[in-house]
């Protein structure tokens, strides 16, 4: 029986007295994992990867902590220095299924991983195995070999990466069973670069000779990045001289090289890809030169050449001729700009329409792309769900396509196969009943994948023909993975939001009873986009001929509970309307409280005698209502506050009586009319108020005017974060004739 287990939520938990995840392996002390480090080398030196890494289990949490590093720095791997168990990894999914997983290469790192693949858009071949003994996990072995690697692996490596984690998690189980676990440290233990000889001071004399003899400048990184060596006329085509350059990164120490990210991306290329990278720079004025990067396992071998044209085009890359010639590190680093953007703000995106917007102001401009097209998966059908650049008579007429049709934005959605075509013509042979409707010259079909299950489509639409190579096929394809899973949370919470709205309107009155001599009028309006619906309501309620009742609160919280006990807070005001308005509030209060949802409300209730010219209110911690009277004069109502409902079901509430003249008016409203950051609310009720006073109570439809006036009023005032409930109530002269 394997010892590990997986708990309810997905974590893993080691075995005890073992250093794996979730529990503390016991013993006297604890060490660093030093110890590996020989036996990592032997492993990269035997399977000729270009980076080598060891992740362990941590002690106290499910997590993979990078542990021993190899052939990259560290700088560059800090972002995958923890990686949780339940996350989608090579590495934790090596470890979380126990067994091999091998990426064969920058597509296929796309269509997996593609959070992984859209920050490290770089050509290699990818494996990761758990280290383990028996039953017991340790952690796990992540391997990669150069872009020029065979897509699968031979039987020799899977047998060598077997015994390489078997070798690892012997030294681990050794280590814990003596009472010493091993335990990755904050940072990882590097391992040196593998050289192929070490030359003594003679030779290396001898070295330097030859490359100040070479034609052009020459000169060497190491794999941090940082200048090793540079002959006289590399530094005199740099334009600094060699101490200043020694020991720093070109990029941060020339600044003409530093403000373009070209310098930098080419050479993460050629540490991950082990692949030659060229590139061309302005040196100011007006100097262009050409820089051609030559890795190994210990650093990058760099020739430097004036060149006349800033368009030259840089030497055919990797230069062992596999493969299609690599994209210029200038275009794949403006990509990463618009698409490390997307990324970040698709976090922030809230509806789907969030999420077409974004898309379509960062896809077109990254991949000079005229057009797309987001569609989405719905009863049986492709929806179109938004899109740019085509017209609204070609989307309607492609709009519902079946999934049973022979399209390629159906094909890509069903079998999560992406398709690209350079031409119509590619298109016509693959699928010949196509009709060319949009006047394109080139296509992307990218499927829509998150979390294992189609969502949708996306279509990308080039004006002329268009090339796709490997890597902007890796790219586009990891990006959808992207937007699949921004657009699957999108769906997701406008679904919640508009059941939500929906529970809210259907608890709200539709309309306000008509009642004599009253005139009223009321507003809602739910907070600011990214907030969950809200528990703001309001009420009226017609008692008799000249008595009626009017009610306004606010439930704590924006969600469907709030809304919810809204509800039912409405309820039990309308039970026990007609009673006295401290019992009212009373009955209510023990309701909540009896109910006890966590969440608190506040309530305002109002008995208006329209025979008697009376109001009676009172107040369960609501912001005061503010009294217009007949002569314009306006003021809040200090009412005794009262406690929310829901904290005590031993509350008493009192009441209070004003007069309510005709032609005065009452306004009830949330604490969403006035609360702003930065405002006192004391403020904000004084600065209400004679907004109100200020307001035209003429014309036919004099209160809606107001109600409207006083929102305006409301959101010219401050930013609001919070749902608006306001309701009005004038008595009209007529208003004594029915007492």
């Amino acid at each position: 029986m394997v010892r590990i287990w997986v708990t309810f939520d997905g974590c893993l938990s080691a075995p005890s007295g073992r250093s794996g995840a979730g529990e503390v392996v016991p013993g006297p002390t604890t060490v660093g994992p030093e110890p590996l480090q020989s036996a990592l080398i032997e492993v990269a030196r035997g399977s000729g990867t270009s980076v080598a890494a060891v992740y362990l289990l941590r002690p106290d949490e499910p997590v993979l902590q990078l542990a021993v590093l190899g052939g990259v720095p560290w700088e560059i791997s800090m972002p995958w220095a923890r990686v949780p168990v339940k996350t989608s990894s090579p590495v934790s999914d090596a470890v979380r299924e126990r067994r091999l997983v091998w990426v064969s290469g920058q597509e296929d790192l796309a269509r997996r991983y593609p959070r992984l693949a859209l920050v490290v858009p770089y050509r290699f071949t990818l494996a990761a195995a758990p280290i383990t003994t028996g039953d017991d996990i340790w952690g796990g072995l992540v391997l990669h070999w150069p872009a020029s690697h065979p897509p699968r692996p031979s039987p020799r490596e899977r047998k060598e990466i077997a015994g390489a984690c078997h070798t690892l998690g012997l030294l681990l189980r050794k280590a814990a069973d003596d009472g010493h676990p091993v335990r990755p440290a904050a940072e990882p233990v590097m391992l040196p670069p593998l050289r192929r000889r070490l030359a003594g001071p003679a030779e290396a004399q001898a070295a330097v000779d030859f490359a100040e003899r070479l034609p052009g400048g020459s000169g060497s990184l190491d794999v941090d990045g940082r200048i090793s060596f540079l002959n006289t006329e590399a530094a005199e085509l740099l334009g600094v001289g060699i101490p200043e350059l020694l020991g720093a990164k070109p990029w941060e120490a020339l600044p003409w090289l530093g403000a373009d990210p070209i310098a930098e991306d080419s050479y993460r290329a050629a540490m991950f890809s082990r692949e030659t990278v060229s590139f061309i720079a302005l040196r100011p004025p007006d100097r262009w030169l050409s820089f051609r990067l030559e890795p190994d396992a210990s650093g990058i071998s760099v020739r430097i050449a004036p060149t006349h044209s800033a368009h030259a085009h840089a030497p055919p890359s990797p230069s062992t001729g596999s493969g299609p010639p690599a994209v210029p590190a200038a275009g794949r680093a403006a990509n990463l700009y618009h698409l490390m953007h997307l990324a970040a703000t698709l976090t922030e995106a809230v509806g789907v329409r969030d999420v077409v917007d974004q898309v379509a102001d960062q896809i077109l401009p990254a991949f000079g792309a005229a057009a797309l097209a987001l569609m989405t998966a719905e009863d049986g059908r492709l929806r179109i769900t938004g899109y740019r650049g085509y017209t609204t008579e070609l989307m309607e007429r492609l709009d519902a396509a079946p999934l049973t049709s022979d399209t390629p934005a159906v094909y890509a959605l069903t079998t999560g196969v992406p398709a690209f075509f350079a031409t119509f013509a590619e298109l016509k042979r693959a699928y010949p009943p196509a009709v060319l409707q949009d006047a394109m010259g080139a296509w992307a079909f990218l499927p829509l994948i998150a979390s294992g299950r189609p969502v949708g489509s996306l279509v990308l639409a080039y004006e002329q023909p268009h090339h796709f190579t490997p890597e902007e096929r890796a790219v586009l394809t990891s990006t959808a993975g992207l937007i699949a899973q921004a657009l699957d949370r999108a769906r997701l919470y406008d679904t919640k939001h508009q059941l939500a709205h929906n529970l809210q309107a259907g608890l709200l009155p539709h309309t306000l009873p008509r009642v004599a001599g009253l005139d009223v009028a009321a507003r809602y309006l739910p907070a600011t986009r990214g907030m969950d619906v809200g528990g703001d309501f309001y009420d009226l309620i017609r008692l008799g001929p000249t008595t009626a009742a009017a009610a306004i609160g606010d439930v704590q919280g924006h969600n469907v509970n709030a809304a919810a006990l809204m509800g039912q807070v409405r309820t039990a005001v309308h039970a026990t309307a007609g009673a006295a308005p401290d019992d009212v509030l009373a009955r209510t209060n023990r309701l909540v409280t009896d109910l006890d949802p966590d969440l608190f409300t506040s309530c305002l209730y109002v008995h208006l005698d329209l025979g008697g010219h009376t109001a009676c209110l009172a107040s369960a911690g609501h912001p005061p209502p503010l009294l217009r009277h007949p002569d314009g004069r306006t003021q809040p109502l200090p009412l005794p506050p009262g406690l929310l409902l829901g904290i005590d079901a031993d509350a008493d509430y009192a009441s209070t009586e004003v007069p309510l003249p005709p032609g005065s008016v009452l306004a009830l409203y949330t604490d969403g009319l006035v609360e702003a950051p930065g405002t006192d609310i004391e403020d904000a009720v004084d600065d209400l108020a004679r907004a109100l006073a200020r307001s035209d109570l003429s014309g036919p439809h004099a209160m809606d005017a107001v109600a409207d006036s006083l929102v305006r009023h409301a959101r010219r005032s401050a930013p609001r974060s919070d749902d608006i409930a306001l309701l009005l109530i004038h008595p009209t002269a007529t208003a004594s004739s029915h007492r």
